[in-house]
């Protein structure tokens, strides 16, 4: 088993809980995180870029005059890509860049990315964290008391005060058990978590 401390918000060590060395003591493996991470990053594009063809351009059919005596070119409709105002000829039509990793990867990911805050001494665990009001000022001062320079922290259940709180600390994400992923383990230095929350991060990694 796996002892770790827990603080209060003044950092100082009010209990020990234990881990299971199976779930939070993995060895990391880089292509794992690195394909999960990027899996990630992709599913974060839009592929939004489209333009209109021929079929999406607003204009009548009807060809715009006749075939042979004008001088001109063999004429189309005025949607012709060939005119002004016309369909784009193989423009951009939307992409879906989204793709999936199996669910045992993502599993392990999430594994050896807290693993590695583990090994790091970079993983700290509250007893908790009340706001009894909206303070960025005072949370700033607390995160500052906490030795911690950028954090992610973990809370089990909507904390309004908290998350408001925090909102305007570039340097600090909020974010609960149910979102927690390998990208924003990895892009914060600290990782903080709750003690009521360990049960649930058990439950997500087991």
């Amino acid at each position: 088993m796996l002892s770790i401390d827990v603080h209060n918000i003044k950092g100082e060590k009010v209990d020990t809980i234990t881990l299971e060395e199976e779930l939070f003591k993995v060895p990391i493996k880089v292509d794992i995180l690195h394909s999960v991470v990027t899996m990630q990053l992709t599913n974060k594009r839009s592929g939004c870029a489209k333009v209109k063809n021929r079929s999406d351009i607003r204009g009548s059919g009807k060809k715009l005059y006749r075939q042979k005596g004008t001088g001109n070119a063999r004429p189309g409709d005025i949607k012709s890509p060939l005119r002004r105002g016309g369909g784009v000829i193989f423009g951009p039509q939307g992409k879906k860049y989204n793709y999936k990793v199996p669910k045992r990867v993502k599993k392990m990911a999430l594994q050896m990315a807290i693993s590695g805050k583990i090994n790091d001494e970079k993983l700290m665990v509250l007893d908790s964290f009340e706001m009894p009001e909206i303070k960025t000022k005072v949370f700033a001062e607390i995160i500052d008391g906490l030795n911690v320079e950028s954090a992610l922290i973990v809370t089990d259940k909507e904390n309004t005060n908290l998350d408001l709180s925090s909102r305007n600390c570039p340097f600090v994400k909020l974010i609960h058990t149910s979102g927690l992923n390998v990208y924003d383990i990895l892009n914060y230095k600290h990782l903080i978590v709750l003690q009521p929350a360990i049960g649930q991060i058990k439950e997500r990694v087991r």
